[in-house]
């Protein structure tokens, strides 16, 4: 008996069944995905304003703009004048509950108007966080301006970039 179960186990290793031609089968998949609102970012503030400043002749100074759009010269003066020191603001708007990162030019150059005399600013935003509640996330741009010594007298400006990205 021991022999013919060995006999047919040997057979069946030498020699698989055959499949019957036209044996088929099938299984199926599943795909998905998700599509979240666009990630928008607008100005929303009045721009980024150092104020009116008087510089020192002798000196370089700074003027920094907190995010709260608190102003903090040193070296150099700040004046009662046409413009009121003030931090930017931006809103980014999308998917609620989505997180994001900013990304900021850091290094601009104002340029006075009707010359070639410039000034740079260090930028910086506040912390990126989450899209929340009604689907949108207000964040400031601050920064540190410096002055140089008997800076030319004029209005300076400059632009910069911010970019909201979905993480």
């Amino acid at each position: 008996m021991k022999k013919i179960v060995l006999a047919a186990f040997a057979a069946a290793v030498a020699f698989p069944a055959a499949a019957a031609p036209g044996d088929t089968d099938d299984a199926t998949g599943t795909a998905t995905a998700v599509i979240v609102a666009p990630i928008t970012i607008t100005n929303t503030g009045s721009g980024l304003n150092f104020g009116t400043i008087a510089p020192d002749d002798t000196a370089s100074g700074t003027v920094t703009i907190g995010y709260t759009g608190t102003a903090t010269p040193s070296g150099v003066v700040l004046v009662a004048g046409a413009t009121t020191p003030s931090a930017d603001e931006f809103t980014v708007s999308g998917e609620d509950g989505q997180a994001y990162t900013i990304d900021i030019d850091t290094d601009v150059t104002l340029t006075r108007a009707g010359g070639t005399e410039t000034m740079t600013a260090t930028l910086d935003a506040e912390s990126a966080g989450d899209i929340i509640g009604d689907g949108n996330d207000v964040f400031a741009v601050g920064g540190e301006l410096t002055v140089g010594a008997g800076q030319v007298a004029g209005s300076y400006s400059g632009t910069y970039t911010v970019t909201a990205t979905y993480d």
